[in-house]
């Protein structure tokens, strides 16, 4: 999905700035606010039993500018939404407290985008001198998110509804990954997923997901290229570039989303900053790699979001 940008970890060289709390409160506001949008769309289409994203789109949000206290049925979706990309940020950002690593508090990136956002990041000034550390701040974001993204999941699969073939109508279709497959499974035994129509809690689940999976691919500065780097030290650099080539073929083969993220991280995301020592990793955090890994392929989908021909529309 090349319109999200996946929360994760910033590297700079900026020292901290005082008084400007405001600026991430802001964003944070606008970002409710967008999402706030895109969620009373969703609520306003799924109570009518019409697909997540359709063609009256823009006459619907003309509406609801309108006539603003139509915005709060959107609340359910952005207040999940942002509950889970805040978790993730926050273990980041607590992590780096505890190690007084030098990093700013979350920045939240409001966009007129299909889920009202780009994402979210917070910003590391200072170096962190060990692996370990690198490690523990890299696993704390998906860790936390997690934590919150399965119970909003659940409760979203549980408020969702059977429809004949509703995930192959309109102009979107969304990716099943495995552990929505499975929570689907438990909650609607014997639907196919094109007819089960994701409740806005659920698909708030879903960008988390989706989000969850783009921070814990192997690469570079992402999450999983943190944890990457931790344990495989000097081949990350020759791991990275493995990785974001097999990206190509995904884009060639299931979505053309995967080719537009082999370049976005090729150009910006495959470096990463060096650190020196040789000190264990040892078991617990290896059993926590393990657990990433685990996340990671819960959250993948090969498909994550396609666009649907016009004469699939009903």
């Amino acid at each position: 999905m090349s319109s999200f940008s996946p929360a994760g970890l910033a590297h700079g060289t900026s020292r901290r700035l005082p008084g400007r709390v405001w600026i991430h409160v802001l964003l944070l506001a606008l970002t409710l606010l967008t999402t706030t949008v895109m969620g009373a769309r969703l609520v306003d289409n799924f109570a009518h039993n019409i697909p997540p994203f359709s063609d009256d789109d823009l006459d619907a949000f003309a509406r609801l500018f309108t006539d603003p206290s139509l915005l709060a049925a959107g609340l359910p979706f952005s207040l999940t939404l942002l509950t889970i990309l805040m978790a993730h940020e926050m273990g980041h950002y607590l992590a780096c407290v505890y190690y007084r690593i030098d990093a700013s508090l979350p920045y939240f990136l409001p966009s007129p985008t299909i889920i009202g956002t780009l994402g979210a990041f917070i910003r590391i000034r200072s170096p962190i001198p060990t692996r370990r550390q690198l490690f523990d701040v890299g696993v704390a974001g998906p860790l936390a998110g997690f934590i919150f993204l399965v119970p909003a999941l659940f409760i979203g699969v549980a408020y969702s509804k059977v429809i004949p073939e509703i995930n192959v109508r309109g102009d979107i279709a969304f990716g099943v990954p495995p552990l929505l497959a499975l929570a689907q499974s438990l909650l609607f035994p014997g639907a196919a997923p094109a007819d089960i129509y994701l409740h806005p809690i659920g698909r708030a689940a879903w960008v988390g997901l989706l989000a969850t999976a783009l921070n814990l691919l192997p690469i570079g500065q992402l999450d999983g290229g943190h944890i990457l780097y931790s344990f495989a030290g000097r081949w990350h650099r020759t791991l990275t570039h493995i990785f974001i080539a097999l990206l190509l073929p995904l884009g060639f083969l299931y979505s053309k989303s995967w080719i537009v993220w082999a370049v976005i991280l090729f150009l910006f995301a495959r470096k990463h900053p060096r650190i020196h020592d040789r000190l264990p990793m040892g078991a617990g955090r290896a059993a926590l790699a393990l657990l990433s890994l685990a996340i990671f392929l819960s959250a993948f989908s090969l498909i994550p979001i396609r666009l649907l021909e016009p004469a699939t529309g009903q």
